[in-house]
């Protein structure tokens, strides 16, 4: 067969992906903007009660890039994340066995936005040790239809994707879930052998750059936690 026979096969599948992609992508960026707006909405909501309450506890809203939003919460801060890349599930994912992406294919390939929970005193006092935990990941395809995996709160099912569209009362009960599992994910005691042995150097240093991790679980399987 001549190459070039092959050539308009080749294009129409660069344009058919490529389309698909670049629709995704855009609608991903839609709703993550939706994210910052909902967002910003709770925090201006519920500052000055807050701060009425106890002007120790602070709710505060960065924006901080095109694709990254901070949210911080008395101890707690949620980064939120916009992936720039188009995802398409494995076929032993368990959305893949579901009715709406059989009746079409197209509808597994998403765009992906993560939910990162820390403690707000690891920025505050510069401990790069510390760490975080992603508390969920939201899907969203090119029909603005989404899913959630999550611990707890956050989490949805599988089934719910043909009918769950991504838009301003989805994304604040999102928020709002996430915010809820932060405040109840509390910070464990590390254990004893994991912090009984410190060097000299280490001592000298000041205490918030110790190279000591803290966070909510370490020292446990986060992924073993209970849903």
């Amino acid at each position: 067969m001549d190459a070039s026979a092959k050539t308009p096969a080749l294009i129409e599948t660069l344009i058919r992906k490529g389309t698909l992609k670049q629709d995704i992508y855009e609608t991903t960026l839609q709703a993550f903007k939706t994210f910052k707006q909902v967002i910003r909405e709770i925090v201006e909501e519920n500052r000055d009660a807050v701060n009425m309450a106890d002007k120790r506890i602070s709710l505060e809203y960065r924006d901080k890039t095109d694709f990254e939003v901070e949210m911080k919460f008395a101890g707690d801060v949620l980064i939120f994340l916009m992936h720039t890349n188009i995802f398409e599930f494995s076929r032993d994912h368990e959305v893949m066995k579901t009715a709406y992406i059989r009746e079409d294919a197209k509808r597994s390939y998403c765009g992906m936005i993560t939910i990162f929970n820390f403690l707000a005193d690891s920025f505050k006092y510069n401990r790069m040790n510390d760490v975080g935990y992603m508390i969920g990941r939201i899907f969203v395809n090119r029909e603005k239809h989404y899913f959630l995996e999550g611990k707890r709160e956050v989490g949805r099912l599988y089934h719910n994707f043909s009918t769950s569209e991504l838009n301003v009362n989805s994304i604040r009960e999102i928020v709002e879930s996430a915010m809820l599992y932060s405040i109840n994910f509390d910070l464990l005691t590390p254990p004893y052998d994991d912090m009984k042995l410190v060097t000299v150097s280490e001592m000298q240093v000041t205490i918030e750059n110790m190279p000591l991790k803290t966070g909510k679980r370490l020292g446990f399987r986060f992924n073993a936690d209970p849903d």
